[in-house]
């Protein structure tokens, strides 16, 4: 078994969306044939490779997945074929690739279609013929690995566009399950919601579960879900970490607050301080072009420190955003003109 593998299954549902694709995966599941999972971000795509895994022939074989986006170009033909000692740069050793690992069992490959043409090539080859060669290899393995790849892009526009190969997209769509967004499962939230709930308070050592009232319910239930039940849980787990008491009433479905509670970064100065107002009047000392190019710039440094001081109250943090210096830049600045500065 992959240490990826998912260690709690939490197939929860009882909308009938819900229960019609646990149905057809069902179904499908001993089938040795390639499927395609396709589904918005946080909808469980990986769960349902596990699903789809263990209620298979192959239940007792490995479960390898692999998150296709998370790997360049050059990186994911090793990863998914392995290489040969001496193949490329660092290659100090032989190793194995997640297909000769996932061999008897089902190899998941997350986000598909990020996968460039020509290793998507090479993958036609492996459902084809059962076969590969490593990377700086010449000898073919042999392999026996049922193939689910899951991603949340149009394979087929893909493919009409050139993008994907269509010859692999035919291959791998024998059967193509749409994992149903939380918004189509609206029976479901509050099932979720109270299991994610009790998992918390059993982590977090509560000797009560938190329920929720009859306001933080609303919410939840008329919330739009744009990041599915990977969105809920995170939510519904910070209900409960914050929660003071056995009621939950308020849901923070955003925790970045707006504006901004601290000052504002050293390269973005706001408020009534953000035009720095330097002195050029009667006393502001004449451009000499006969003196030095250092002496020029030192000068012209001290005026600016010189008047973002003054314009600040001599408050340093506020006249170092005000400048937009980092505190020690401006600090060092400070030093170096600390003998003519009116600090």
């Amino acid at each position: 078994m992959s240490e990826n593998t998912p260690s709690v299954v939490e197939a929860l549902g009882q909308s009938e969306a819900f229960l019609d694709f646990q149905a057809r995966l069902s179904k499908v599941a001993p089938v040795e044939r390639p499927v395609l999972l396709v589904g918005e971000r946080g909808t469980g795509k990986e769960l349902a490779a596990s699903r789809l895994h263990y209620l298979s022939g192959r239940w007792d074989g490995p479960f390898v997945t692999l998150n296709c986006s998370t790997l360049s170009s050059s990186l994911i033909e090793a990863e998914l074929f392995g290489h040969e000692k001496g193949a490329f740069t660092g290659a100090e050793r032989q190793r194995a690739g997640r297909f000769e690992t996932a061999h008897g069992g089902t190899l998941f490959l997350d986000e598909i279609g990020t996968i460039p043409l020509p290793v998507q090539e090479k993958i036609l080859r492996v459902v084809e013929y059962g076969s590969f060669e490593r990377v700086g290899g010449s000898q073919p393995i042999e392999v026996d690995v049922r193939i689910v790849g899951a991603t949340n892009a149009d394979l087929a526009q893909m493919a009409d566009g050139g993008e994907f190969k269509r010859d692999l997209l035919d291959r791998l769509s024998f059967e193509v399950l749409y994992l149903p967004p939380l918004r189509s499962r609206r029976e479901d939230i509050m099932l979720l919601a109270n299991h994610f709930a009790t998992r918390m308070a059993f982590e977090l050592g509560y000797g009560d579960i938190p329920r929720f009232g009859r306001k933080a319910t609303g919410l939840l239930e008329r919330y739009a879900w744009k990041g599915n039940v990977r969105e809920l849980k995170n939510v519904v787990e910070r209900a409960v970490y914050q929660s003071e008491g056995h009621v939950i009433d308020e849901i923070v479905f955003n925790p970045f607050v707006s504006p901004y509670p601290f000052e504002p970064l050293p390269n973005a100065p706001k408020g009534p301080e953000a035009n720095l107002e330097v002195d050029e009047g009667p006393s502001a000392a004449p451009i000499d072009l006969n003196q030095p190019f250092k002496e020029s710039v030192r000068q012209h440094e001290h005026r600016l420190l010189q008047a973002a001081l003054e314009q600040t109250h001599f408050n340093q943090r506020k006249a170092a955003q005000l400048l937009q210096l980092s505190y020690d830049q401006f600090r060092g600045l400070l030093k170096k003109h600390k003998e003519a500065l009116s600090v």
